[in-house]
Parts: C-alpha cells; structure tokens; sequence
C-alpha cells in the first residue's frame, strides 16, 4: 500500500465512518464510501485496547499486506476503512486473510 492511498485526514475519516456503509464479522469492520476520485484511498484504525504497540503494528501490517495481494476485490473510487478487532490477536494470518477477503465480496 502506498503512502498516496492512505486516509490521515482525521474530518475525513470520521466522516466515512459517520455516513459510510458498513459491513463487519469478528476479526474487521469494513466502511466504505464513494467518491469522486478513480483511486483507491484507505485507512486503518485500531483501538490501544487490542494490545502493546508491537501487537497492534504488526496487525496492520498483516492488513496491509493482505491489501496489496488482493486489490483487485477493492472497487475503483471508494474510500475504505478498516477497523481492525480485538479478537485479531489471536488469529493466525490466513484466517484475517479469509475474513477479510470474505468481507469484501459481500
């Protein structure tokens, strides 16, 4: 995932959240919004009580890797956000690769 395609903007981030759609499972909550824009943006968030710094850190890594192999299911000129669950930590790389990918053929 490039640095271009990240959400930082905390008014825009907060606004796909308010009025995004939503779909979740265990492991991920997927907003997602249109936009006018053909790229793909997107955004991570992941909450202090999942764990210390390196346990979070390397969630979102797993995530963003898991980004970059399957971007062909992303639609063209959405913005995503992915908040990422408590339950992940226990959860092995393939199972967040299949709930995720499940998401996001829904």
């Amino acid at each position: 995932m490039k640095r271009a395609e990240t959400i930082k903007d905390q008014k825009l981030f907060n606004n796909i959240i308010k009025n995004g759609n939503y779909i979740k499972n265990p492991y991920f909550v997927l907003y997602s919004s249109k936009k006018n824009e053909p790229e793909i943006n997107f955004g991570i968030a992941i909450s202090n009580k999942v764990g210390k710094a390196h346990i979070r850190n390397k969630l979102k890594r797993q995530v963003r890797s898991i980004i970059d192999k399957n971007r062909n299911l992303f639609k063209n000129s959405n913005n995503y956000i992915i908040m990422i669950r408590r339950s992940c930590s226990e959860a092995k790389y393939s199972e967040l690769e299949q709930a995720l990918i499940d998401l996001l053929n829904k």
